[in-house]
């Protein structure tokens, strides 16, 4: 898939970055690459509604997106975010809900593609991943990674998120299919 995305940003006449990350929502994988050499494979979870790029759909967007964002830089294991703001770490003495939540670190997607993940659609819905507040994070649902389980976003363990934030820096590539 790594040659896919490389395809899709050349015809989109992107430039190229070090780093590329390929999500696999059949296998529920994402796969490292840097230099076009294979770093790492990691379990993820993706929407529990499938894929797609509109607005308020709760599914996962396809497509080249880039890592806008990253947050929660030396942030502990079990930071819990909302709105992207460290609110407090999950405990014995704070149960875990049974949603997920936004752990650990944040990276904040944006689509590459105008009128796929980017911007409105020919129809003129939203389908701005960035936007829509599609992150790669961690979870409180460390049991259900490796089957769709979020609202539209990546989901990692949180030992996995800090990894590949330590890994790849904002500017990679992000191709989701």
């Amino acid at each position: 898939m790594l040659g896919l995305a490389e395809q899709r940003r050349k015809a989109l006449g992107l430039g190229s970055a070090d780093d590329c990350l390929v999500v696999s929502v059949v296998q529920q994988t994402l796969d490292h690459y840097r230099a076009g050499r294979h770093r790492r494979t990691y379990r993820v979870s993706t929407a529990r509604a499938g894929t797609g790029c509109v607005a308020d759909s709760f599914r996962t967007p396809t497509g080249l997106h880039r890592i806008a964002e990253r947050i929660g830089e030396n942030a502990p294991a079990g930071m819990v975010f909302k709105a992207r703001i460290a609110t407090g770490t999950l405990s014995a003495d704070w149960p875990t809900p049974e949603d997920n939540l936004i752990t650990t670190r944040i990276l904040w997607l944006d689509g590459a593609e105008p009128g796929h993940n980017r911007g409105q659609d020919a129809e003129g819905r939203l389908v701005d991943t960035h936007a829509r507040y599609v992150y790669i994070h961690g979870t409180n649902q460390r049991a259900r990674i490796g089957q769709p389980n979020s609202h539209g976003c990546v989901l990692l363990s949180d030992e996995d998120v800090t990894e590949l934030f330590e890994a790849v820096p904002s500017g990679a590539w992000v191709y989701i299919a």
